[in-house]
C-alpha cells in the first residue's frame, strides 16, 4: 500500500489511499458531482459566514483515505453533508464510519440522495430532523444559482450562523443554452437558418457549477465547420420533463446530428432496443466524452480513460447505440475565492476533431444512400487465418451478411456482396491465404476436413461469375493486422 498526498490540479482515480490534508471547517460537504461542489464553493465565497470544506467522494474510496479525512477534518466539523449517488452501497465504509462518528457525539450528519429520487434507506444515517434533510436535498436537486446560494445559507442556519432562507424554487429541468448568455428562450438562440443544425445535449449541473467551457468550445468549433450549434441542457435523459423538452425541441428544429455529453444509458441491458429520445431525429448520435481524470494523468498513463469513464461514457452509451467519439475535456482544479473547485477544461484539438467528425456525418447524411461509401470491418487476428471475423459467442459473418442485405434494401450499392456466411468466409479466407504464412496450421481439435481445407484454399472468386458489374464488391487481400 502507498499513500498519495492530495495535490491541487491532480485528479486521482481512487485506486490508492490519498491524504486530502484538508484543514477543519464548520461545514463539510461531500459529493460525487464536481459541478455541485464548484457551485457551493462560489456560494460560500459570496456568502461569508461559516467555513466550508468540499471533497469529491471519488477521492475517498480507499478506507485509509476515509480514516485520515475523519481524523484531520471531519471530526472537527459541526455539520457533515453527503450527497450519495447510487445508494448506501456505493460508499459503505465511509457511511458507517460517519454514522459512528455522529453517534459518538460528533458533528450533525445529513445523508441525502445524489439524484432526484428520495432514498429512504439513507434516512438511517441522518441525525437531523427528516424534514430539514429533505429541504436541503430539494435546494440541491432544483439547482440554479439562487437555490445553491440558499442551500449554503440553510447549512449555515443549521449550525446557528444565519437566518432561515426562502424555500427551494422549482426551476425548469431542461432548456436552451446560448454560450456567453446562459439559459435563453428559443427566440434568443439566433440560429443561422442557412446552416444544418447540430444539437449538443448536456447536464444542467454544468451550468450550476460554471463548468460549461467544453460546451462553449464545441459550439464554437461546430460554427467553424459551418454547422449551427443548438445547446440543450437537461437534468437527465431519464427525467420525464427533460425528455419531453428534447422531443419538442427536435420537432421544432430537426437537427442534422446529435452530440450527447450525458453519461450512462437510457436502455436496459438485455432488453429490446426501441430507441431513445436522442434517436427521434433519425440521425447519428455521437457520444462526446467529458473525462473525469486530469489531462496530465491521462497523458501520463498507459491505459487511457479511467474505468469509471469507460463505463459511463463508452460501455453504457453503446447500449443506446451511440457512436463513441473521444474525450474533449478533462478535470482541472482551480482556485475560486479561497476554495479549490474542479471544472471541465476543454482541449482545443480534441474539440476540433469531434466537430469535424460531426460535420462529416452531416455531409454523409446529405448524400443519397447509393453515393455513400461504407466499409464493413471484421476482426483479423494475425496468428491464425481461422480467426478471421471471430467473435466470442457471436456469428459475425452472419451479422455482416444481414447488415449488407439491410443496406441493399435501403438503397445502398452493395454490389454482389455474398448472400451467406459460407460464401463470405470463402472470399475472406481465400484472400487471407495469399498473405498468411500460417495457413496450413490447424487449430487444436479441428478435423481432417478442416485441415485439408486450410492446405488447399480455393482461388479468389472461384465458382463466381467472372464478369462483374461496375459496382461489384471487391475483396482485396490484406496483411493480417490488429
Amino acid at each position: 500500500m502507498h499513500l498519495l498526498a492530495g495535490e491541487a490540479g491532480r485528479i486521482e482515480d481512487g485506486a490508492s489511499a490519498i491524504d486530502l490534508d484538508q484543514p477543519p471547517g464548520d461545514i463539510v460537504f461531500l459529493s460525487a458531482a464536481d459541478s455541485e461542489l464548484a457551485a457551493l464553493a462560489r456560494a460560500a465565497a459570496a456568502h461569508g459566514g461559516p467555513t466550508l470544506r468540499l471533497a469529491n467522494l471519488a477521492r475517498l474510496t480507499h478506507p485509509l483515505s476515509v480514516d485520515l479525512y475523519i481524523e484531520k477534518t471531519l471530526r472537527h466539523a459541526r455539520l457533515i453533508v453527503v450527497r450519495m449517488m447510487g445508494g448506501a452501497g456505493y460508499w459503505p465504509y465511509g457511511l458507517e464510519r460517519l454514522r459512528a462518528l455522529a453517534r459518538a457525539g460528533g458533528p450533525a450528519l445529513v445523508i441525502v440522495p445524489g439524484d432526484a429520487q428520495w432514498d429512504t434507506a439513507l434516512e438511517a444515517f441522518t441525525t437531523i430532523d427528516g424534514e430539514a434533510a429533505r429541504r436541503l436535498w430539494r435546494y440541491l436537486v432544483e439547482g440554479g444559482t439562487r437555490n445553491i446560494d440558499h442551500a449554503f445559507a440553510f447549512m449555515a442556519y443549521l449550525v446557528g450562523r444565519g437566518a432561515l432562507p426562502p424555500a427551494p424554487e422549482v426551476l425548469p429541468r431542461a432548456g436552451y443554452y446560448r454560450p456567453g448568455r446562459g439559459p435563453v428562450a428559443f427566440r434568443d438562440l439566433d440560429l443561422d437558418s442557412g446552416r444544418p443544425v447540430a444539437a449538443i445535449v448536456f447536464y444542467r449541473a454544468l451550468l450550476d457549477g460554471a463548468s460549461h467551457a467544453p460546451i462553449d468550445a464545441l459550439a464554437e468549433a461546430l460554427q467553424a465547420e459551418g454547422i449551427a450549434a443548438l445547446p440543450i441542457f437537461v437534468a437527465s435523459l431519464k427525467d420525464l420533463e427533460s425528455e419531453g423538452f428534447l422531443a419538442d425541441a427536435f420537432e421544432r428544429t430537426p437537427p442534422a446530428s446529435v452530440l450527447n455529453t450525458t453519461f450512462f444509458a437510457v436502455s436496459k441491458l438485455g432488453a429490446a432496443h426501441d430507441g431513445t429520445v436522442l434517436d427521434l431525429p433519425g440521425k447519428p448520435v455521437l457520444q462526446v466524452i467529458l473525462a473525469g481524470s486530469s489531462e496530465e494523468a491521462w497523458r501520463a498513463g498507459s491505459r487511457g480513460l479511467l474505468p469509471r469513464d469507460l463505463t459511463m461514457n463508452v460501455v453504457l452509451p453503446e447500449v443506446d447505440g451511440r457512436l463513441i467519439t473521444r474525450a474533449v475535456s478533462f478535470k482541472a482544479e482551480v482556485a475560486e475565492g479561497g476554495f479549490t473547485a474542479t471544472v471541465y477544461r476543454p482541449v482545443a484539438d480534441r474539440v476540433a476533431f469531434v466537430a469535424a467528425q460531426a460535420a462529416a456525418w452531416v455531409r454523409l447524411a446529405a448524400k443519397r444512400p447509393a453515393e455513400r461509401r461504407v466499409a464493413i470491418v471484421l476482426s483479423n487476428y494475425p496468428d491464425r487465418v481461422g480467426r478471421i471475423a471471430n467473435g466470442v459467442g457471436l456469428d459475425t459473418p452472419a451479422s455482416a451478411v444481414r447488415i449488407a442485405a439491410a443496406m441493399a434494401g435501403a438503397g445502398y450499392a452493395v454490389g454482389d456482396f455474398p448472400d451467406s456466411s459460407a460464401a463470405l468466409m470463402l472470399l475472406l479466407t481465400s484472400a487471407a491465404a495469399i498473405t498468411s504464412p500460417r495457413w496450413g496450421e490447424v487449430e487444436p481439435g479441428e478435423g481432417e476436413s478442416a485441415k485439408q481445407g486450410r492446405r488447399s484454399p480455393p482461388a479468389i472468386g472461384e465458382g463466381r461469375a467472372k464478369a462483374k458489374p461496375a459496382n461489384a464488391t471487391t475483396l482485396r487481400p490484406l496483411t493480417p493486422c490488429l
